[in-house]
């Protein structure tokens, strides 16, 4: 029976071991004075958010490495995700540190982060050698696949950097990231069980349930925000997840969400430096659906029905149409 529910089993206890820790870890970065600086370029709206604690996605990983170390094996499989995740949640909590320190939305300059995220990835492809992991693609629903060979090296770091800096992005609003982050992993928490690959079906929905937890505390209006501490673990466990499951392509579809809002900054950046013009008021996409008079948690909200389209057609295709 336990094994039958055990993802279920997983999702309620990391929703409850983060309930727990967040009236215990918010007053206690209060005390630290680790409050968020908001960006000046930012919407005005956003200004009244200073000084709210950040950094949070602290709770999420714990109540993640709590969850995953009761229910799920001491597996390679295991040991990759947590390198991945805790990885690149070291390089956002190092980043939130330092803004935190010079009391500055600034933290580690591009060429930093960026380095960090690229040694990261090659730590990664490293482990997956010795995993002796499949270096082939497989297409979105069909039963075709491509191989790349050496050429999986280069796919997998635009993979991880790609996936955490477009996951990084969606974090702006009360409950974005912590709703479509959800969604996304609940949706690979299928596609892993059904791929019969259950250490990692365990380790998505141990991330469900500790950012339904943390969702507690981050709905708008918001007590805490995760930081780059939590989108940057986030991202780097999402793609992480993706490898595990030979899902890297169904990846772009099951996470929508986060390719529309890195697309809306790419287009953007490109408009204004190409023919002088924006293309939204404001990207990334959430802001530009906030400056035109939408309230914050229509914008949310919005966004998480449309993670929950995404994520279903990419069950569909992976589930549906293979299995």
């Amino acid at each position: 029976m336990f094994a039958d529910n055990v993802l279920i089993v997983t999702i309620v206890a990391a929703f409850l071991i983060a309930v727990l820790i967040g009236p215990l870890f918010i007053p206690f970065l209060r005390r630290l004075k680790f409050g968020q600086a908001i960006r000046e370029e930012g919407p005005q709206s956003h200004k009244k958010k200073a000084g709210t604690p950040t950094m949070g996605g602290t709770i999420i990983l714990l109540a993640l490495i709590f969850t995953v170390l009761k229910f799920a094996n001491s597996s390679v499989e295991v040991t990759f995700l947590l390198l991945v995740t805790l990885g690149y949640g070291l390089i956002g909590f190092l980043d939130d540190f330092i803004k935190i320190r010079k009391k500055h939305n600034l933290g580690l300059t591009a060429k930093q982060k960026f380095a960090g995220q690229i040694l990261l990835g090659i730590a990664a492809y490293a482990l997956l050698i010795v995993m002796g992991h499949d270096t082939s693609l497989h297409l979105p629903g069909t039963p075709w696949k491509l191989e790349l060979g050496y050429f999986y090296f280069p796919f997998l770091l635009f993979l991880l950097v790609g996936t955490t800096n477009a996951v990084n992005l969606t974090d702006g609003l009360d409950g974005l990231l912590a709703g479509t982050g959800a969604i996304a992993f609940g949706a690979y928490a299928i596609i892993a069980w059904f791929g019969q690959n259950y250490d990692t079906a365990i380790f998505s929905a141990a991330v469900v349930g500790g950012v339904l937890g943390f969702l507690v505390f981050n709905a708008h209006p918001a007590r805490v925000f995760m930081g780059d501490t939590g989108s940057l673990a986030l991202g780097g466990a999402l793609a992480g997840i993706a490898i595990m499951t030979k899902t890297e392509l169904l990846l772009a579809i099951i996470g929508g969400v986060f390719v529309v809002e890195t697309l809306s900054v790419i287009l953007q950046v490109v408009s204004f430096k190409t023919r002088g013009k924006r293309i939204f008021r404001m990207s990334p996409l959430h802001h530009h659906f906030e400056l035109t008079g939408w309230s914050e948690w229509r914008v949310v909200v919005t966004f998480w029905l449309v993670g929950i389209f995404f994520a279903g057609l990419g069950v569909y295709l992976e589930v549906v149409t293979i299995k």
